[in-house]
């Protein structure tokens, strides 16, 4: 594909755009005790479409940037924009290196391969995510709010950050099987090794 590298960076920039947009207007907010909140989003779906599409470092770049954005245009969420920028980033980087580097997707033929490898990439890297945005969010709170607001909030942070794992892996990965033969034919896709 002719300019390939300039066509990702164009699509990392409409990632970010689409990731900001349904982060930031298509969540559902709960507020908690203390001021802070969580969110029903599927930002991270957008995250993960975009790391199979482009790869890890371009996908990742997309989410991070476009829900980091989102983070500090939010009183709430501002004091979090870079722990959302590393998190968001680390889901691309572990869902497109199972799905690119491992797994090769771009370049398999058999579709019910694909699918699964897609999945068990999204599932990758909503994982780390599930695991690792409640553990640094609790040491984050407990050094910003203090130990009560930080042991309040986990539990919340926990529940919420695991049902936003299940329907983006879901919405990501039936959206990159509906897209990618449509991709395919119009030369938008991307090979990626």
């Amino acid at each position: 594909m002719k300019n390939e590298k300039l066509l990702k960076i164009v699509f990392t920039g409409i990632f970010a755009a689409l990731s900001y947009v349904v982060f930031t207007y298509l969540q559902i907010k709960l507020p908690l005790p203390g001021g802070d909140a969580v969110s029903i989003h599927l930002g991270n779906a957008v995250c993960v479409l975009g790391a199979l599409l482009l790869g890890g470092v371009y996908g990742g770049l997309g989410g991070a940037i476009g829900m980091t954005i989102g983070d500090l245009f939010d009183p709430v969420y501002v004091v979090y924009a870079p722990k959302t920028f590393f998190l968001k980033f680390c889901i691309g980087l572990i869902t497109g290196l199972t799905a690119h580097k491992i797994a090769h997707i771009s370049t398999e033929t058999d579709s019910r391969k694909v699918f699964r490898w897609s999945l068990i990439a999204a599932v990758g890297g909503l994982l780390f995510n599930v695991i690792f945005d409640p553990l640094i969010g609790y040491f984050y709170k407990l050094l910003i709010l203090g130990k009560p607001a930080a042991e309040l909030t986990v539990a919340w942070n926990i529940s919420i950050t695991a049902l936003n794992a299940v329907t983006s892996t879901i919405v990501s990965v039936m959206v990159y099987m509906a897209l990618r033969p449509a991709l395919k034919k119009s030369g938008l896709f991307f090979t990626i090794s």
